[in-house]
């Protein structure tokens, strides 16, 4: 999907929600959404820098923790960089992440089979998931057919 029609769509469920989509968050977000692949903050700081020559490190980590808590992007912990959802209007969905280690590549999967495994085992052990991001590393395709 296009940036600008995910920005449309951001905006749309902002407005659903009364959050505030400020013009920094926007700035960020399409940073986000022209990419391919995962980004680290800092990398995005030296972008959203040539728009916003005052953006400190706060006003990165804060536009993140914002879209995050929209659901717009996903935080991959093991690599400390955020990737971009591009169907975010289905909150709250449970997040699978292939990332290879070659070439840097994700991929985000849903597998509500995989969800309800891990619901299920969560619940027999007393548990209650309230978010859910899992991360597997390994090669994909293009890398293995080198």
């Amino acid at each position: 999907m296009k940036a600008e029609s995910l920005l449309q769509q951001a905006q749309f469920v902002c407005q659903k929600k009364g959050a505030r989509f400020t013009k920094v968050r926007e700035q960020v977000f399409l940073l986000l959404a022209n990419r391919q692949g995962a980004v680290g903050a800092y990398d995005l700081l030296s972008e959203l820098k040539e728009l916003d020559a005052a953006a400190k490190p706060a006003t990165i980590y804060r536009a993140l923790d914002f879209l995050s808590k929209q659901g717009f992007v996903h935080k991959i912990e093991s690599i400390n960089a955020f990737i971009m959802c591009h169907h975010f209007g289905e909150c709250d969905h449970p997040v699978q992440l292939l990332i290879c280690d070659e070439c840097g590549h994700v991929e985000e999967i849903q597998s509500n089979n995989f969800d309800l495994a891990l619901r299920t085992m969560a619940d027999a052990n007393g548990f209650t998931i309230t978010h859910q991001i899992v991360e597997a590393h390994g090669r994909c395709k293009n890398c293995n057919n080198v």
